[in-house]
């Protein structure tokens, strides 16, 4: 009798345990990179060594259709508010200013404060850009990478809202290197002081994003790789995602006639003679225009590569404290590669070594183009190149899939209703007193179990007058200026076929679906608007920040 209530008092204990364990809240953990192109992974195609994040997906889920909004504040505010960026002023509408100078509605919480009444810990490594000082957002800890000119300094960043003073000797110093040592920083003391709670951190990355700096060991790994060209390049990775059944399309045609989408001459000239703003025939290029391209791209991949031995050190860390195997980890890039070309911050030293800090390069349109295969179109455009981000999802304790890949379309307006949604937390509906609008996303945790499509009656963009609606398989897309076009995505993300004189009347629905938006948008908006002096601040480009 003893003996047998000795085992039942075992099985009580393991059940309650058992019982204990599945209740836990995961931990969260966004990891987000900026102007990464939609193929730069291994695991989405590249060639670019990526081994952590690439594990990461074999391990969990691969999104193949999940977008962002084309440019980076909108992207950060969407990410964080589960809005469209419009919606909380985070980019601009006509005659209501906004954009990165924008500053959201009292109701539009930050994703912390959801969070923190149930517990959770929250910590930020990287850029911010979003209005308001981090910790006002909710989070607990921060280093916010506010000089975005140069890898190879502090100056300018604040650590929980406090301006650093740089280390005398900055010989050691570099950016990416320094997002992942706070991360881990954060994550040891939260082991130490607060492991019976769980935690969320928002690792945001600067790279790739110009200027194009890297360590030279890591540039020298990619050193004549890229000889080939932007041209090769792109077969090759449509080659690999085809092997892979990633996407179901064909490969875009390059567009000679589309350059940066702001033109600064100067810089060209400051750049010198092997600066090309089109992605022309690789065969059409000077041996000189070929090898400055081809160190470029090189840089570009060195900086993606570092970005990824980084995460593997934070993966590491999450595994020593013992919190992997209940962390939830998602990872993606805030928009596609960018195809802009310019000279600021520091100025650009020709003399200097590529990749330093004394240079200034751009990955500009032509391997731009390569990093967004099989897309057309770059950052700050609404085609799928500019839109179009690798979504890795990794949760062994949650997700019993392993590499496999999700096909419904997504958007990072998802994201804060789905770690609610896995966290087990009700949204409220007033904030101190103020009526919370209803938000545009939709939980992904469904999706999480089986290739699902999430159900929702539209996707919407508008960026610097550049837009689309995509429903159901069909997308609705104009650049500025230009008439709408319309493509069927169920074979043609490359959006090479325009059927727009096909189905008229399909661009007549979708054209009044996406007006209704604009409209509903900016009625909300319109509740908050910007006093008249604001207004002019935040419509007046300001090209400083990207």
């Amino acid at each position: 009798m003893k003996t047998m209530s000795c085992c039942l008092m075992v099985c009580c204990l393991v059940a309650v345990g058992a019982g204990a364990q599945a209740a836990e809240k995961p931990n969260i953990v966004f990891i987000l990179a900026d102007d990464m192109g939609y193929s730069d992974l291994g695991c989405y195609g590249g060639e670019i060594e990526t081994p952590n994040l690439d594990r990461l997906a074999a391990g969990g889920l691969r999104f193949t259709q999940f977008y962002n909004t084309a440019r980076c504040w909108p992207t950060r505010g969407a990410l964080m508010t589960g809005y469209y960026a419009q919606q909380v002023h985070r980019d601009r509408l006509p005659d209501l200013g906004g954009g990165n100078s924008g500053k959201r509605q009292t109701w539009a919480r930050l994703l912390p404060d959801f969070l923190k009444p149930y517990g959770y810990r929250n910590y930020h490594s990287g850029k911010w850009h979003i209005d308001g000082k981090v910790l006002a957002g909710g989070f607990d800890h921060s280093l916010d990478m506010r000089n975005q000119g140069n890898f190879f300094t502090a100056k300018g960043n604040t650590r929980d809202d406090v301006r650093v003073v740089p280390a005398a000797d900055e010989s050691g110093y570099y950016s990416t290197i320094a997002i992942a040592d706070h991360a881990i920083e954060c994550l040891k003391e939260h082991a130490d002081k607060y492991a019976d709670r769980p935690f969320f951190h928002y690792v945001a990355f600067i790279a790739p994003h110009f200027p194009l700096h890297a360590l030279p060991e890591d540039i020298a790994r990619y050193r004549d790789r890229y000889l080939e060209g932007w041209d090769v390049m792109r077969e090759q990775r449509f080659a690999r995602q085809q092997q892979m059944h990633l996407v179901n399309t064909t490969l875009s045609k390059l567009e000679p006639d589309v350059g940066p989408p702001y033109h600064f001459p100067d810089a060209l000239k400051k750049l010198g003679p092997g600066e090309i703003n089109r992605p022309l025939p690789w065969t059409e290029l000077t041996d000189e225009q070929r090898m400055f391209q081809a160190t470029k791209m090189a840089i570009h991949a060195a900086m993606v590569d570092r970005m990824d031995q980084e995460i593997g050190r934070v993966i590491e860390q999450l595994k020593a404290m013992g919190a992997y195997e209940n962390t939830l980890i998602f990872f993606a890039s805030d928009n596609g590669a960018s195809a802009e070309i310019m000279v600021r911050d520091g100025g650009h030293d020709p003399q200097a070594a590529p990749g330093s800090a004394a240079t200034y390069l751009c990955l500009g349109p032509g391997f731009s183009s390569a990093s967004n295969t099989p897309f057309r179109r770059h950052k700050t455009w609404v085609h799928e190149g500019g839109i179009s981000t690798p979504l890795v999802v990794h949760w062994p304790a949650g997700i019993q899939a392993r590499g496999e890949f999700r096909h419904t379309p997504a958007h990072v307006i998802d994201i804060v209703p789905t770690i609610l949604d896995i966290a087990g937390i009700e949204k409220p509906t007033q904030w101190d007193g103020e009526p919370i609008p209803q938000a545009p996303g939709r939980s992904l945790a469904p999706a999480f179990q089986r290739d699902i499509t999430i159900d929702r009656d539209f996707l919407w963009w508008l960026h610097e007058d550049n837009r689309a609606i995509q429903a159901g398989d069909w997308k609705l897309v104009a650049a500025k200026g230009d008439p709408w076009e319309l493509y069927d995505l169920r074979t043609d993300r490359a959006e090479s076929h325009d059927l727009a004189q096909a189905h008229p009347e399909k661009v007549k629905e979708l054209a009044a679906l996406w007006n209704r938006q604009f409209e509903a948008t900016t009625r909300l908006a319109a509740k908050t608007a910007p006093k008249p002096n604001q207004k002019k601040r935040a419509a007046s480009p300001e090209p400083r920040k990207q």
